[in-house]
């Protein structure tokens, strides 16, 4: 308890408020009052310096020992019995690979994040710190000791690779059984919902016709699914049921949900997208023009230059933004496969068969 008054007075008496404005907190305006609250060793301050009052501006010089007096004092106010996380996600959100502010700031957290879980551990304490970033983002990121840090500390979060036995179709079956197992919580599983007895076309299952439409990601593979719901419970109202209904989500309603999901898709990208290429409309105008799902390099130039010859960035840039947004994949031999790599850097002799990936496949449909 004594810790934890400690905290609140620290804040209480450098912000003025419990609960205080965090876009303030390194504010120049700002003195921090370490003293009576943490215990320091007060000569690393400058000559004049209070420890009562220490300019923000003085802040870096002492960080280090501020922040591990304050990490030793939380992790005390902690019960050992108990589990904590904290989450940092969204973070791509603003992203530019050529901002090295940007880049700094998500190498610090990272560090931050580990440095703290560490010492929770050491403490005896379940504290975690966990950090969402897409695996784009982090392999921009150039930082000492990465490679340890990859190796012991990053876990990969995949679906429907070679790599892992974990599904989207897995996930899904626990959402039904929750959604739809009663009180009784019976197991329903995903062919329990959609009728799996009759193909898509392309001799597709259901499931792997939505998870190709869906990108692998879990939020957008359940609005399809609900999508479907809704245009089957629709089916049913009208009467329109065939002889022999196995009363389950069937393909006509798989392909109805379709124009509804191409609106929904619209939106997502704009909202992804528009901030860092306000102009990816005309860029997809162009893979439009191609008119068809793979082509070359000499291709996608020829497109280009026709189609919107007046673009402020060149040919490879653009192939380079649609690549990051992940509008298209590319294939090298000797690669790893469609969008295998996550580095993509376009030189004037490389060779390569570019595809238009599944994540735009339904916006230019359905545009």
């Amino acid at each position: 308890m004594e810790d934890m008054l400690r905290l609140e007075a620290f804040v209480v008496d450098t912000y003025g408020s419990r609960d205080p404005d965090l876009t303030q907190t390194f504010s120049p305006t700002k003195e921090l009052r370490l003293k009576p609250h943490f215990e320091l060793d007060w000569k690393i301050l400058k000559a004049g310096i209070s420890p009562e009052s220490v300019p923000v501006e003085e802040l870096p010089t002492i960080i280090p020992e501020v922040n591990a007096a304050f990490l030793r004092t939380i992790l005390r106010c902690l019960n050992p019995n108990h589990k904590y996380y904290i989450a940092f996600d969204q973070l791509d959100l603003g992203f530019n690979k050529s901002s090295p502010e940007y880049s700094s700031r998500l190498i610090g957290l990272l560090l931050a994040s580990r440095d703290i879980n560490l010492a929770a551990r050491e403490a005896g304490i379940n504290l975690f710190v966990v950090v969402f970033l897409r695996d784009d983002i982090y392999d921009s990121l150039h930082f000492e000791d990465k490679n340890k840090m990859t190796e012991n500390y990053v876990s990969l979060i995949e679906w429907d690779t070679p790599r892992t036995k974990k599904t989207l179709k897995a996930l899904m079956n626990r959402r039904f059984t929750v959604l739809l197992g009663g009180e009784e919580k019976q197991n329903i599983n995903w062919g329990d919902v959609f009728n799996e007895e009759r193909e898509m076309p392309g001799h597709q299952s259901k499931y792997d016709h939505i998870r190709d439409r869906t990108y692998l990601r879990p939020r957008d593979i359940i609005k399809f699914a609900n999508l479907a719901l809704k245009e089957y419970k629709q089916r049913i109202d009208s009467g329109e049921v065939e002889q022999g209904h196995l009363y389950k989500i069937d393909n006509v309603d798989v392909h109805n949900a379709r124009v509804e999901y191409s609106e929904y898709l619209v939106r997502e990208i704009d909202d992804e997208v528009h901030t860092h290429l306000p102009d990816y409309e005309r860029h997809l105008d162009v893979l439009r023009a191609i008119g068809k799902w793979h082509f070359d390099k000499d291709e996608y130039e020829s497109a280009f230059s026709k189609h919107y010859p007046e673009a402020q960035i060149s040919s490879n840039e653009a192939l380079e933004k649609l690549h990051q947004f992940s509008f298209i994949g590319f294939y090298r031999a000797g690669g790893r496969g469609f969008g295998g790599q996550s580095m993509f850097s376009v030189t004037e002799n490389q060779e390569f068969a570019l595809i238009v990936l599944r994540r735009v496949t339904v916006y230019i449909q359905g545009s």
